[in-house]
């Protein structure tokens, strides 16, 4: 049995559908650091292939690696923010586990820190000496340039790459800022960094970025407004919270659907009002609830039809009961006195904010 000695850095490694990544990564860990003085924490939403399995039958033959399965919950910036308050390392790296980022950093990141030479590590894509040429998606390759220079202008730090999912620092530091996160979405560095109430001194190390070796990829096309809702949540996200902003924002889209459906059924086919009534109650709901499972709740997000159509169901009915209090409400005010515009909106607040608590926890499984 192996990893005698004092502990000094967890690298953790939030991961979805890899269990064949596993092994080859702690090789790789291995060899850059030596037997001794880390541990790898797998941090697994839950994987369909077996992935905590397979971490749990390498962690009886080896003390260094240790699981988090996490059941109802999803998302990068939540496994970080959950491996950092599991370790008494006192150096935390995050990396994934797909092998596009290189263990032999691992090494260089830890000294930079022990010397106070800065108080984040962060492997950069983009820094002089970096390479992509194996990222094999263009697409998003021009996406995280754009993004890096937005993300500049909210931290104030001045990096290559502060969308990087590479990074190392005090586990003392990332503890303290993690009552100031927001755990939304996968790009907890930016989180990090726009949260300090002082400018992190950063240290960047050039990353040749590598092709994914297996597995399932925890981004898709939905990249931008997730970092678009980090973006929002650091400037606004104390006064409306960012997720409810997003569910408040679909709902808003969802009117344009009913009001487009209703208006097609009623001037191009000539049906009567309450028909077109129904067919656009129902096609606002339905786009409602797959444009919030897809963006709202992506990190929750439901998959396979039979999941889908119990979350539309159940949003569905979750939505009726809400606009059961939207009436309720605005009637109660109207009746009261209250001009009639402002009853209405009211009770579409009330609505609203019934129809989030109630799906949020009854569709999504979380508030």
């Amino acid at each position: 049995m192996t990893g005698d000695g004092p502990l000094e850095l967890a690298i953790i490694l939030p991961t979805l559908n890899e269990r064949g990544n596993l092994a080859p990564l702690i090789e790789r860990i291995e060899f850059a650091l030596g037997n001794s003085g880390w541990e790898v924490l797998i941090v697994d939403d839950n994987s369909s292939d077996g992935t905590a399995d397979e971490a749990r039958a390498l962690a009886l033959s080896d003390r260094r690696v240790r699981v988090i399965q996490r059941i109802g919950r999803r998302g990068l910036a939540s496994a970080a923010i959950e491996g950092f308050c599991a370790t008494a390392a006192p150096y935390v790296a995050v990396m994934d586990a797909d092998h596009q980022h290189d263990p032999a950093l691992l090494p260089k990141m830890l000294a930079a820190l022990r010397a106070g030479e800065a108080d984040v590590a962060v492997a950069s894509r983009f820094t002089e000496g970096a390479s992509t040429a194996n990222w094999a998606d263009p697409e998003r390759e021009k996406l995280s340039g754009a993004a890096n220079a937005l993300a500049r202008k909210l931290t104030g730090v001045e990096l290559s790459d502060p969308m990087s999912g590479y990074f190392m620092l005090s586990s003392q530091l990332a503890r303290a800022l993690v009552p100031k996160l927001s755990g939304i979405g996968f790009k907890i560095l930016l989180d990090l960094l726009a949260s300090s109430n002082r400018r992190l001194k950063v240290r960047e190390f050039p990353l040749d970025f590598a092709a994914r070796r297996e597995g399932e990829s925890k981004l898709d096309r939905a990249i931008a407004f997730d970092f678009l809702a980090g973006i929002y949540d650091k400037t606004f996200g104390k006064l409306i919270p960012t997720r409810f902003a997003l569910f408040g924002t679909v709902g808003a889209a969802g009117v344009l659907v009913h009001m487009a459906v209703l208006s097609i059924v009623l001037f191009v086919f000539g049906e009567a009002f309450t028909l077109g009534q129904i067919a656009a109650v129902l096609s606002a709901m339905s786009f409602n609830f797959f444009l919030n499972n897809w963006l709202t709740y992506r990190d929750q997000r439901l998959k396979g039809a039979g999941a889908l159509f119990k979350g539309w169901i159940g949003f569905c009915l979750t939505c009726a009961v809400g606009g059961f209090a939207n009436v309720a409400v605005a009637t109660l005010l109207e009746m009261q006195g209250l001009i009639w515009f402002v009853a209405a909106l009211a009770g579409i607040l009330v609505g609203s904010v019934w129809n989030y608590a109630l799906s949020s926890r009854f569709v999504w499984g979380r508030y």
